[in-house]
């Protein structure tokens, strides 16, 4: 899936850690950062909140991230990931456990939750919910994008190609258990369930489509008072039915405007509570509003947030063709590139030079795991001199065409880069074709090298890893293919141990390092700015806000 700024392969936008006890039974529960304890709601502010305009905001097809924040707040889901306690909990579902080979996982529910209507959450939910995104006929003529999250489940080919309504591989023993089964292991599906789009959905949703796309029906925090107003508003109010901790502010307000400039502007003339800051605008909103200590939350006097996403900005490189099918050439062009120039010049440290595919805030990081993904022009030059050595007016007789959009910034990014190139003797054109064209020339192999960028649906390292580098995969689009690497990654799948996982995927993640198949730059980061009127609010990597736990002075 793609937009004009940044492709999050088969992902919806939003993208951890990986916690013990993924696949024995957990009790751990409640809302997205909050507990179940049920302490009633306070206050009655209105938070006022800028999003632009969503694709959607229907589980159906939540595939970017605006309808996603919307979406967050109206739907809960069988886990969530808590990435201040660092361990995978539950939502709707109280406990969980797998089978000795990962290939079924069996959801025991919380018994008696609502939706919003007053329909009693249960097994039978999820599984409609789940089949409602399969079936091509649930909206005729426009089928969901986001499908591919249930690829791992029994049916699901059957249900896509019209040959069966519902997925074989889930059912409902009763209404308090859900049990899926896997067409291959997979250990970490329950990191799977945790994306939003996967949520529980009420018979309701069946009488109208349309009416169910603009004001659905969830099971969350909050719940949707009147219609999405396209290209206006949204406003929530809180669901005092909650099965977990009542909100503590009444509503929130989705003002939708049409770019962050215009937003900002907004936010300056306090309409706006909490607002994306232009890149320009970074250095004065932090010394104005305060920068928050650990990057997500916000608090008196800490209204800045700068912490690191789930997302990595790199050069996609065709390892099919000469001379990038040579794994010392790739390294090569990585030593040349200044990324800490890129981040500190045009983005103001708003983003952070990436030393890997995988960024901090995903479980078993390791900090340097990819080697070269360092700038060192004497390394690079030493590599080069072997390969193509270089003539008398410096040259080494190359022209590479490095291929991107200019708009969102993308064009300064890359003609540092290839300065960055030229300094090291290499000549680089730039090709700069409609975003949908390059998009096509990555299914072709005809390309050269390029812009690209990876969000993480689910905060685990498989999410990077097996997608991007298996030879297999439909996103892996360098073709990129090491036997070794295909074998262990689907090992990885199959163990259950979650710190054994962990190891055996930070081993493959250097492995793949090694051979620089792609050339990470830049992990991004939050940028987004709060009035003094939040007292507190978390925005987690995954850049859903948890105003279900949000407070108003």
């Amino acid at each position: 899936m793609t937009t004009n700024h940044m492709m999050m392969g088969r992902r919806a936008f939003v993208g951890g850690t990986l916690a013990t006890g993924a696949l024995a039974a957990l009790a751990a529960c409640g809302k997205k950062g909050g507990s179940d304890a049920g302490s009633g709601a306070a206050g009655g502010a209105t938070i006022n909140f800028y999003i632009n305009n969503p694709v959607c905001i229907d589980p159906y097809n939540t595939q970017e991230s605006e309808g996603t924040q919307v979406e967050f707040q109206l739907f809960d889901s069988l886990t969530t990931y808590d990435f201040e306690a660092k361990e995978l909990k539950g939502l709707v579902a109280d406990s969980w456990e797998a089978n000795d080979d990962a290939t079924q996982f069996t959801f025991h529910l919380k018994s008696g939750t609502k939706f919003h209507n007053g329909e009693t959450v249960t097994s039978k939910s999820f599984k409609y919910g789940w089949e409602r995104i399969c079936n091509p006929e649930t909206n005729p003529g426009s089928p969901s994008v986001i499908s591919y999250h249930l690829s791992f489940v029994k049916g699901y080919d059957e249900m896509l190609d019209g040959s069966a309504t519902e997925l074989s591989g889930v059912t409902c023993p009763d209404d308090d258990t859900l049990v899926v089964e896997l067409t291959s292991a997979f250990a970490d599906f329950p990191y799977v369930c945790s994306h939003p789009a996967l949520a529980p959905v009420p018979e309701a949703a069946k009488d109208d489509f349309k009416s169910f796309f603009l004001a659905p029906i969830g099971n969350g925090p909050f719940k949707m008072d009147g219609k999405w107003e396209d290209g206006q508003e949204i406003n929530l109010t809180r669901f005092d039915d909650y099965y977990g901790e009542k909100a503590k502010i009444s509503a929130v307000h989705f003002a939708i405007q049409k770019d962050m400039e215009t937003a900002y502007k907004e936010f300056q003339g306090g309409n706006l509570d909490v607002c994306d800051v232009p890149v320009a605008q970074v250095d004065s909103a932090v010394a104005d509003r305060g920068k928050s200590e650990d990057g997500y939350t916000m608090s008196d006097g800490q209204h800045m947030l700068l912490g690191e996403e789930l997302s990595t900005y790199y050069l996609i490189v065709n390892n099919t063709i000469e001379p990038y099918n040579n794994p010392d050439f790739r390294r090569a062009l990585s030593l040349a590139i200044n990324r800490e120039a890129i981040c500190k010049t045009l983005f103001k440290g708003t983003r952070t030079p990436a030393d890997g595919i995988v960024p901090p805030a995903i479980a078993g990081y390791e900090k340097n795991a990819w080697a070269d993904c360092r700038y060192d022009k004497d390394a690079a030059v030493e590599i080069l001199d072997k390969l193509y050595p270089a003539g008398s007016d410096g040259s080494r007789g190359l022209k590479l065409k490095l291929s991107y959009n200019q708009d969102g910034g993308h064009k300064e990014i890359m003609e540092s880069v290839i300065g960055d190139l030229n300094a090291v003797g290499i000549d680089v054109e730039s090709d700069t074709p409609e975003w949908a064209a390059f998009i096509s020339s990555l299914d072709s192999k005809s390309y050269e090298f390029g812009r690209m960028g990876w969000s993480a649906d689910y905060p685990i390292l498989d999410n990077f890893l097996y997608p991007m580098f298996n030879s297999k995969s439909a996103d892996n689009k360098t073709g990129y293919a090491d036997p070794e690497v295909d074998k262990a990654l689907v090992a990885a799948r199959a163990t259950v141990d979650d710190a054994e996982r962990i190891k055996a995927l930070q081993a493959i993640n250097r492995k793949v390092g090694d051979a620089m198949p792609i050339i990470p730059l830049m992990f991004y980061t939050h940028q987004i700015a709060g009035s003094d009127r939040v007292k507190h609010l978390y925005i987690d990597p995954s850049k859903h806000a948890e105003l279900g736990t949000a407070e108003l002075a």
